[in-house]
């Protein structure tokens, strides 16, 4: 591959926005004197106005200075974008059991809830609210699995206030209800002793 290809080849995770080549190289644009990584969500620079640097020293080498959205000097593959979605499923991981809406882990985390809500489905392919649901069905069948508690109190502990709307949700999900998977789980686990 010749060099014109290779920038080609580079131009194109600009324009995609590839975050996988985050940290491998680093791309300058000429008419802000501004560095990125290539996966910025800041405008799309002119192809006559980038530079590839292999590295953030030889970018500031050049006489560029660290993109405010991108942020390419903090640390981690892919910035601040998937540090912010995992913040969010620690959250969610802390105080699945609450009533967590979207506006309140906006405010834990001091941002608006629609940039969390864009970023988090950007960076997982979920929802937060989606998250919350699968991590919250993922604790009920520990706990369906751990003891004879009523499915009412299995409900309560994992964050469903209304027993029917968890089961709705653990049907829908799970693909049987909750009594039905831990009898199904019970009978499987009697076939393997």
């Amino acid at each position: 591959m010749n060099e014109q290809e290779l920038f080609e080849a580079i131009y194109e995770t600009i324009l995609n926005r590839t975050a996988k080549y985050d940290g491998q190289y680093y791309i300058g644009i000429t008419s802000t004197k501004i560095f990125c990584r290539p996966s910025c969500r800041s405008r799309t620079p002119k192809r006559k106005n980038v530079r590839v640097y292999r590295s953030i020293q030889e970018a500031i080498d050049a006489g560029f200075r660290a993109c405010k959205r991108c942020k390419p000097e903090v640390s981690g593959k892919h910035g601040p974008d998937a540090e912010m979605a995992e913040r969010v499923k620690q959250l969610i991981h802390h105080q699945y059991k609450e009533a967590l809406t979207l506006n309140a882990m906006a405010q834990q985390l001091a941002i608006s809830p629609y940039h969390l809500l864009r970023v988090f489905k950007r960076v997982t392919g979920l929802t937060p609210s989606k998250y919350l649901m699968t991590h919250r069905i993922s604790e009920a069948k520990k706990l369906l699995l751990a003891d004879q508690k009523a499915i009412a109190q299995v409900a309560a502990e994992t964050g469903f206030s209304n027993p029917p709307h968890f089961s709705s949700v653990f049907k829908k999900m799970a693909g049987c209800s909750p009594h039905e998977y831990r009898e199904k789980t019970a009978e499987e686990g009697e076939r393997l002793k």
